[in-house]
């Protein structure tokens, strides 16, 4: 895979080195001189390459200077993640249906940004993570776990077992998500932009959230309507209970215990 473009390859390089296989820097670039001290600690080439050659590299579009090439994308199990998601805060996002890789790239940004979400994408009938993704991304890939299931209706399922409440986004007769008290653990469906939430995932949700729109014929694309409602998530979460870490006896097995006076006894008085 590529990532190209300043703020993109300047996280990745800040927060997964390891995944770099070659970083592309054009001749004169501002960011060179800190490109290359980064690279040389983890032993990444680094090609200093002209206008043109960088032109090609990144097929015409806007590189910013900046290019890299790295490995797949790994997506975690989802059964992993879901097993500590409410121990550590998380709310889930499951897209129904979405294709357009820019409305996920921007998703990811937005979660990424806000902090303790996890991506859940069908494998079948919908975007995965592209190279476009990364670009609209801007770098949020690499603070956001994105999973990967055959059936979403199932993983939503096991959610709501682990104890998520799930809620839906619909265009109308839902609830005003201004206003409403949202139940965590948490999580959101939302579906493409032309069908919405297909019916068989409708029939699993707990509740269903609208943004009223000043005007009836106006709608917010997939990207957009995730921010708001993300947003208004973060707000209303709760905050992560760290639970105090237990010392097991083998680690206190150097320690001297206290007994009090010490009693000699051999001379104990008759």
């Amino acid at each position: 895979m590529k990532i190209y473009g300043k703020n993109p390859v300047l996280e990745r390089l800040k927060a997964n080195p390891k995944s770099v296989r070659v970083i592309y820097v054009e001749a004169g670039h501002p960011e060179h001189s800190y490109i290359a001290s980064k690279a040389k600690k983890y032993a990444i080439p680094v090609n200093v390459v002209g206008e043109h050659k960088m032109i090609k590299l990144g097929r015409t579009l806007n590189t910013q200077g900046l290019m890299m090439e790295v490995t797949d994308f790994e997506y975690p199990d989802y059964e992993d993640v879901l097993d500590t998601a409410e121990d550590e805060g998380i709310s889930f996002l499951f897209l129904d249906g979405l294709t357009d890789p820019q409305n996920l790239g921007a998703i990811i940004r937005t979660v990424g940004c806000l902090g303790r979400f996890v991506v859940v994408l069908p494998t079948h009938d919908s975007v995965h993570v592209t190279d476009s993704a990364l670009r609209v991304a801007c770098g949020g890939d690499n603070y956001v776990q994105i999973c990967k299931v055959n059936n979403l209706g199932q993983a939503i399922e096991k959610a709501k077992k682990k104890g998520f409440w799930i809620a839906g986004t619909v265009v109308k007769d839902g609830e005003d998500v201004r206003g409403v008290k949202l139940p965590f653990p948490f999580g959101l469906v939302i579906g493409c932009e032309e069908k919405g939430i297909r019916e068989v995932i409708q029939q699993r949700l707990d509740m269903k959230l609208t943004i009223p729109m000043a005007h009836p014929r106006m709608s917010l694309n997939a990207a957009n309507a995730a921010s708001m409602f993300c947003y208004e998530i973060s707000k209303q979460r709760p905050p992560v209970r760290r639970r105090k870490a237990v010392v097991p006896v083998e680690a206190k097995a150097d320690a001297q215990p206290d007994h009090g006076e010490k009693v000699d006894y051999e001379n104990l008085p008759e």
